[in-house]
């Protein structure tokens, strides 16, 4: 199943809290990419953070893989998830 994770820092965080960390963040990220866990990663546009694509069972498994990343170890960031389905609607619309 496709999840999608948005990042976004916890309240009294900035960027210079992240910096220390962007290394180890982006090794663990390489690491789960290459495992095909990361399946996309984008930036996201006009503000700072990252949208990931990731692959897994479900939301909770998601969840458990982000938990080990750095920045959400040292309480920096956290991310909204979203399970992402298959769009069925076209079926009802174009039955015959």
């Amino acid at each position: 199943m496709k999840i999608l994770a948005i990042d976004h820092l916890l309240p009294g965080k900035t960027f210079d809290d992240v910096k220390p960390h962007l290394r180890n963040e982006a090794e663990k990220a390489w690491k789960l990419y290459e495992k095909g866990v990361f399946r996309e990663l984008y930036m996201r546009g006009g503000k700072p953070g990252a949208v990931v694509v990731l692959e897994c069972r479900d939301v909770e498994e998601a969840r458990s893989i982000m938990a080990d990343l750095p920045l959400v170890r040292e309480k920096i960031i956290e991310f909204d998830f979203m399970a992402l389905e298959p769009f069925t609607p076209f079926a009802s619309l174009f039955a015959r």
